[in-house]
Protein backbone atom coordinates (compact mmCIF):
# COMPACT_ATOMS: atom_id res chain seq x y z
CA UNK A 1 0.00 0.00 0.00
CA UNK A 2 2.92 2.24 0.15
CA UNK A 3 2.67 2.96 -3.51
CA UNK A 4 -0.76 4.41 -2.95
CA UNK A 5 0.12 6.55 -0.18
CA UNK A 6 2.75 7.99 -1.81
CA UNK A 7 0.46 9.14 -4.49
CA UNK A 8 -2.41 10.39 -1.76
CA UNK A 9 -0.01 12.14 -0.06
CA UNK A 10 1.97 13.80 -3.42
CA UNK A 11 -1.94 14.73 -4.88
CA UNK A 12 -2.81 16.46 -1.90
CA UNK A 13 0.55 18.62 -1.38
CA UNK A 14 0.18 19.33 -5.08
CA UNK A 15 -3.57 20.68 -4.61
CA UNK A 16 -2.83 22.64 -1.82
CA UNK A 17 0.28 24.52 -3.65
CA UNK A 18 -1.80 25.15 -6.41
CA UNK A 19 -4.92 26.20 -3.75
CA UNK A 20 -2.46 28.81 -2.03
CA UNK A 21 -0.57 30.30 -5.21
CA UNK A 22 -4.34 31.25 -6.31
CA UNK A 23 -5.46 32.39 -3.28
CA UNK A 24 -1.87 34.54 -2.67
CA UNK A 25 0.37 34.71 -5.31
CA UNK A 26 3.84 33.89 -5.32
CA UNK A 27 5.75 35.23 -1.95
CA UNK A 28 7.68 34.35 1.12
CA UNK A 29 4.76 33.41 2.96
CA UNK A 30 3.24 31.48 0.56
CA UNK A 31 6.68 29.49 0.36
CA UNK A 32 7.06 29.08 3.52
CA UNK A 33 3.35 27.12 3.86
CA UNK A 34 4.51 25.01 0.83
CA UNK A 35 6.99 24.30 2.46
CA UNK A 36 5.93 22.99 6.39
CA UNK A 37 3.42 20.91 4.13
CA UNK A 38 6.52 19.25 2.08
CA UNK A 39 8.42 19.15 5.15
CA UNK A 40 5.33 17.23 6.58
CA UNK A 41 5.83 14.54 3.41
CA UNK A 42 9.20 14.16 3.89
CA UNK A 43 8.78 12.96 7.24
CA UNK A 44 7.27 10.06 6.12
CA UNK A 45 9.84 8.38 5.58
CA UNK A 46 8.78 5.06 4.35
CA UNK A 47 7.39 6.69 1.15
CA UNK A 48 10.73 7.44 0.22
CA UNK A 49 12.99 4.47 1.11
CA UNK A 50 15.88 2.93 -0.60
CA UNK A 51 13.63 -0.01 -2.27
CA UNK A 52 11.86 2.57 -4.47
CA UNK A 53 14.69 4.94 -4.95
CA UNK A 54 18.28 3.60 -4.13
CA UNK A 55 21.10 5.82 -3.67
CA UNK A 56 23.51 6.88 -6.26
CA UNK A 57 26.14 3.72 -6.78
CA UNK A 58 29.75 3.29 -6.33
CA UNK A 59 31.34 6.33 -8.59
CA UNK A 60 27.94 8.17 -9.01
CA UNK A 61 27.28 11.28 -6.63
CA UNK A 62 23.53 12.11 -7.42
CA UNK A 63 20.72 10.07 -8.64
CA UNK A 64 17.57 12.57 -9.30
CA UNK A 65 13.89 10.79 -9.60
CA UNK A 66 10.28 12.30 -10.95
CA UNK A 67 8.08 11.50 -8.26
CA UNK A 68 5.17 14.00 -9.70
CA UNK A 69 4.23 16.95 -12.34
CA UNK A 70 1.36 18.49 -13.85
CA UNK A 71 0.87 17.93 -17.70
CA UNK A 72 1.94 21.80 -18.65
CA UNK A 73 5.30 20.66 -16.48
CA UNK A 74 4.50 22.39 -13.67
CA UNK A 75 5.05 21.73 -10.17
CA UNK A 76 7.17 19.05 -10.42
CA UNK A 77 8.15 17.29 -7.58
CA UNK A 78 11.70 15.34 -7.27
CA UNK A 79 13.35 12.96 -5.00
CA UNK A 80 17.06 13.93 -4.86
CA UNK A 81 19.63 11.67 -3.64
CA UNK A 82 23.34 12.39 -3.23
CA UNK A 83 26.28 10.99 -1.87
CA UNK A 84 29.03 13.09 0.44
CA UNK A 85 31.41 14.61 -1.59
CA UNK A 86 28.55 16.00 -4.10
CA UNK A 87 28.38 19.67 -4.68
CA UNK A 88 25.94 22.13 -6.47
CA UNK A 89 28.05 24.89 -7.32
CA UNK A 90 26.05 28.68 -6.90
CA UNK A 91 22.69 29.28 -8.81
CA UNK A 92 19.29 30.46 -9.11
CA UNK A 93 16.35 28.54 -10.66
CA UNK A 94 13.91 31.26 -12.37
CA UNK A 95 10.89 29.79 -10.56
CA UNK A 96 10.13 29.08 -6.90
CA UNK A 97 11.14 26.00 -4.97
CA UNK A 98 11.16 24.44 -1.66
CA UNK A 99 13.41 21.91 -0.54
CA UNK A 100 12.93 19.53 2.55
CA UNK A 101 15.13 16.46 3.91
CA UNK A 102 13.94 12.85 4.27
CA UNK A 103 17.25 11.57 5.44
CA UNK A 104 20.66 13.35 6.11
CA UNK A 105 21.99 16.68 5.64
CA UNK A 106 22.89 19.11 3.19
CA UNK A 107 24.59 22.41 3.30
CA UNK A 108 22.72 25.46 1.65
CA UNK A 109 24.86 28.36 1.12
CA UNK A 110 22.89 31.48 0.27
CA UNK A 111 24.05 34.14 -1.89
CA UNK A 112 22.80 38.16 -2.75
CA UNK A 113 24.19 39.26 -5.99
CA UNK A 114 25.84 42.71 -5.76
CA UNK A 115 26.20 43.74 -9.71
CA UNK A 116 23.59 45.36 -11.99
CA UNK A 117 23.37 42.22 -14.18
CA UNK A 118 24.13 44.45 -17.11
CA UNK A 119 27.90 43.01 -18.33
CA UNK A 120 26.68 39.05 -20.17
CA UNK A 121 28.86 36.48 -18.35
CA UNK A 122 29.90 38.77 -15.80
CA UNK A 123 28.51 38.45 -12.04
CA UNK A 124 29.72 39.03 -8.57
CA UNK A 125 27.64 37.41 -5.54
CA UNK A 126 28.45 37.36 -2.08
CA UNK A 127 27.04 34.14 1.07
CA UNK A 128 24.73 36.39 3.28
CA UNK A 129 23.82 32.84 5.18
CA UNK A 130 24.06 28.73 5.34
CA UNK A 131 21.70 26.63 6.18
CA UNK A 132 21.76 22.91 7.32
CA UNK A 133 18.58 21.44 5.95
CA UNK A 134 18.08 17.82 7.84
CA UNK A 135 15.09 15.84 8.99
CA UNK A 136 12.05 18.38 9.84
CA UNK A 137 13.99 21.36 8.13
CA UNK A 138 13.82 22.81 4.57
CA UNK A 139 14.67 25.86 2.51
CA UNK A 140 12.44 28.10 0.62
CA UNK A 141 13.44 29.93 -2.31
CA UNK A 142 12.16 32.50 -4.62
CA UNK A 143 12.98 32.50 -8.53
CA UNK A 144 16.05 34.85 -8.29
CA UNK A 145 17.56 33.52 -4.86
CA UNK A 146 20.92 32.50 -5.16
CA UNK A 147 22.33 29.21 -3.25
CA UNK A 148 24.93 26.29 -3.29
CA UNK A 149 24.49 23.34 -1.80
CA UNK A 150 27.35 20.74 -0.28
CA UNK A 151 27.15 16.91 0.86
CA UNK A 152 29.22 15.95 3.50
CA UNK A 153 28.62 13.60 6.47
CA UNK A 154 29.28 10.07 5.49
CA UNK A 155 26.04 8.68 4.09
CA UNK A 156 23.67 9.07 1.17
CA UNK A 157 21.02 12.47 1.83
CA UNK A 158 17.56 11.88 0.73
CA UNK A 159 15.56 15.47 -0.12
CA UNK A 160 12.34 16.19 -1.77
CA UNK A 161 12.49 19.29 -4.25
CA UNK A 162 9.10 20.84 -5.21
CA UNK A 163 9.93 23.68 -8.13
CA UNK A 164 7.45 25.71 -9.86
CA UNK A 165 8.43 24.42 -13.39
CA UNK A 166 10.17 21.20 -14.10
CA UNK A 167 13.75 21.28 -14.14
CA UNK A 168 14.43 19.86 -17.72
CA UNK A 169 12.11 23.41 -18.96
CA UNK A 170 14.59 25.81 -16.88
CA UNK A 171 16.97 26.67 -19.86
CA UNK A 172 17.85 30.75 -18.33
CA UNK A 173 19.22 29.30 -15.23
CA UNK A 174 22.43 30.88 -14.43
CA UNK A 175 25.54 29.55 -12.60
CA UNK A 176 27.84 31.67 -10.89
CA UNK A 177 31.63 31.73 -10.52
CA UNK A 178 32.36 33.51 -7.65
CA UNK A 179 36.58 33.40 -8.02
CA UNK A 180 36.32 34.63 -11.69
CA UNK A 181 33.29 36.93 -10.96
CA UNK A 182 31.69 35.12 -13.88
CA UNK A 183 28.44 33.39 -14.57
CA UNK A 184 26.44 31.20 -17.67
CA UNK A 185 23.48 29.60 -18.68
CA UNK A 186 23.77 26.39 -15.89
CA UNK A 187 22.83 22.82 -17.55
CA UNK A 188 20.10 20.53 -15.84
CA UNK A 189 22.90 18.18 -14.52
CA UNK A 190 21.91 14.53 -13.90
CA UNK A 191 19.63 13.10 -16.44
CA UNK A 192 16.25 12.91 -14.12
CA UNK A 193 15.01 9.32 -13.90
CA UNK A 194 11.54 7.67 -13.29
CA UNK A 195 9.93 6.74 -10.17
CA UNK A 196 10.18 3.22 -9.50
CA UNK A 197 6.77 1.53 -9.95
CA UNK A 198 7.49 -1.86 -8.30
CA UNK A 199 6.09 -0.88 -4.94
CA UNK A 200 2.96 0.94 -6.75
CA UNK A 201 0.35 -1.90 -4.89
Amino acid sequence: MTGIKRETEVASLISFAHRIFDEKGLSRETLSEILDRLTDLAAQTDLWNSEAYPPPKEGELQVRYLISQDEDATYALYLNTMRPGKKIPPHDHTTWACIAAVEGVETNTIYTRLDDGEEPGKATIESIDEIEVGPGQGVALLPNDIHSVTIMGSEPIRHLHLYGRALETLTERTVFDIESGTCRIMDVGVKTRSANAKDKS
